[in-house]
């Protein structure tokens, strides 16, 4: 009698897990197919996919909360619980050793997704974030940003991710994330598309995405994949696909809308003569997007996209100031020591990025030695560095997705000569001056400020004999101040520097003075090139530096290696 009662509870308990399992898939089947959701049932939406993520990574969270629910049935079942008396009771606390190992069950190690998330990398990721920094929330704000700044309620934005670019045959280049859509999508993966418009409601928004989808033989190759799944699972799209059939997908989609935001269909201005001359300005897949959309109307998505991606949040700042963090004691690293080739230095500075804690360069640097620093994008970093000489260093590494970027100017010799130290101190003094002023209540403009250096430092080169009439500030002062920084170095493009700097712009600010050697300039500073640059926050009262770790007053350069 008692073996038939066991059997029959053993029954019953199974038949509880059965039931509990069923309904939860019932229930997240439900709430994953709601489209217009208001911003709290988003929410809600949000934390049940989170919650079920855990479920599924964490055995241990797995098998407590499915066998607390089992208990609970069983008890109910086996020994006639009234159901009121066994909710009063609540559930069994998390101390309770009494779980029961799930044959299912799938460790957090076992799972594999084409980026870092919490739950494979905990050391990189806090929970509930996408990327370093930046949670799944903040993902979905500015998501809902872009669809209240689209025009229409039919009116879509489409936004795509980079291409893996190869170097040579089946070498890659390192993968860099278009910059829009990663911002919108927190998903760092090739070959993706992303389709966001506005709920019903006209203040949420509805987000597609597209992706690879799991593949155990390309993974085999080239890395894990995220899947279909992971799409709404993790990275919250409400609906997602495979993108090799987005042919079938993309038409029912737009079917409704009148007005589409993108900038897959503009001519790549970045090919060369001879790419456009060959092979088009539009490469096919915009081609064939473009047949696809039809004469449906069409307008660039960069310009609000700009207006976003402009005001850093908070959570911004902190990424940008963890880069400037490393990459500032990256360059005074850099200053501790005696060098004889720029290609030593060059690495050096890379390797110290990465144990200062950054993820990678932000560009490729420069480390140019003497009258190779007129060159001011000089990246061949392959000469011998004299003795004497001036070595200009402009590099920033990347954190999180954020960049930081820094120039500093330095003898190799450990003391500024008498002409350097005149021509330093010049460049030094126009720079502090203008990032006093990187502040709201300045009331000024990237260009105000550009004109502003021109002024100071044909003042201060006067002053130590230059003949500056005519065009002479132009001539060895040929860049711009400064431009906007975060995602990428040179940030926004498009973005007018002739808007008003405000709390939450991020720029930089880089005089710099480059004496060719020409006899119109005295002999004794020619040849030389200076630039001494900072990333810089704009605060409402006070600028924020970003960089502060790099030194450049030049006593305290000196006094690094005494």
């Amino acid at each position: 009698m008692r073996m038939r009662e066991r059997s029959s509870c053993s029954a019953r308990v199974a038949l509880a897990g059965a039931v509990v399992r069923r309904r939860a898939a019932i229930r997240f089947a439900t709430v994953t197919t709601v489209v217009n959701k208001s911003y709290r049932r988003r929410r809600a939406l949000y934390a049940f996919r989170q919650h079920r993520l855990l479920l599924l990574w964490d055995a241990r969270v797995m098998h407590r909360a499915l066998w607390r629910a089992v208990r609970r049935s069983a008890h109910r079942h086996c020994h006639g619980a009234d159901a009121a008396a066994a909710a009063s009771r609540g559930p069994v606390p998390a101390s309770t050793p009494r779980r029961r190992p799930l044959s299912t069950a799938v460790s957090a190690g076992d799972l594999m997704f084409g980026q870092p998330v919490h739950e494979t990398h905990p050391h990189l990721l806090r929970p509930g974030h996408l990327t370093p920094g930046i949670s799944a929330q903040e993902y979905a704000d500015r998501r809902t940003a872009l669809a209240r700044q689209l025009p229409h309620h039919d009116a879509v934005a489409i936004v795509a991710a980079a291409d893996t670019v190869f170097r040579s045959g089946s070498v890659f280049y390192e993968f860099h994330q278009d910059p829009d859509f990663l911002y919108l999508t927190g998903f760092n993966e090739p070959d993706a598309l992303a389709v966001i418009g506005k709920d019903a409601s006209g203040d949420d928004h509805i987000f597609h995405l597209y992706v690879r989808e799991k593949d155990s033989s390309a993974e085999q190759w080239d890395g894990a994949r995220s899947g279909t799944q992971a799409a709404k699972d993790i990275f919250n799209a409400d609906d997602a696909g495979d993108v090799s059939r987005i042919k079938h997908y993309l038409p029912d989609i737009i079917s409704s809308a009148s007005h589409i935001f993108t900038d897959i269909t503009q001519p790549d201005t970045k090919a060369s003569i001879l790419q456009r001359f060959l092979h088009g300005s539009r490469s096919k897949k915009s081609t064939e997007f473009a047949d696809l959309i039809g004469s449906r109307k069409t307008s660039r998505l960069r310009p609000l996209m700009n207006d976003l991606r402009a005001f850093k949040s908070a959570a911004e700042l902190e990424l940008m100031r963890a880069a400037g963090r490393g990459s500032g004691r990256a360059h005074t690293d850099l200053m501790r020591h005696v060098w004889t080739r720029e290609k030593q230095l060059d690495a050096f500075f890379r390797y110290r990025c990465v144990a200062h804690g950054c993820d990678t360069q932000a560009f490729e640097p420069v480390a140019a030695g003497g009258k190779n620093a007129l060159g001011i994008h000089y990246i061949r970093n392959d000469d011998v560095l004299q003795r004497g000489d001036l070595v200009l260093v402009d590099g920033g590494a990347k954190y999180g997705g954020y960049i930081a970027d820094i120039s500093r100017t330095w003898p190799t010799n450990a003391h500024f000569s008498a002409p350097q130290r005149d021509l330093y101190q010049a460049v030094l003094n126009v720079q502090r001056s203008l990032v006093s002023l990187c502040r709201a209540d300045a009331n000024i403009n990237l260009d105000k400020l550009h004109s502003m250096a021109e002024g100071q430092l044909a003042e201060q080169l006067k002053q130590i004999g230059f003949d500056m009439s005519g065009h002479a500030i132009e001539t060895l002062f040929p860049h711009h101040l400064g431009h906007y920084i975060g995602m990428d170095v040179h940030d926004t493009v498009g973005y007018s520097r002739k808007v008003t700097l405000q709390q939450g712009h991020c720029i930089t600010i880089e005089p710099g003075i480059y004496v060719p050697d020409d006899e119109r300039w005295p002999k004794h500073f020619r040849n030389i090139g200076i630039r001494i640059e900072d990333s810089v926050a704009i605060g409402d009262e006070n600028p924020y530096v970003l960089t502060p770790e790099a030194v450049k007053e030049m006593d305290d350069i000196e006094a690094l290696r005494p």
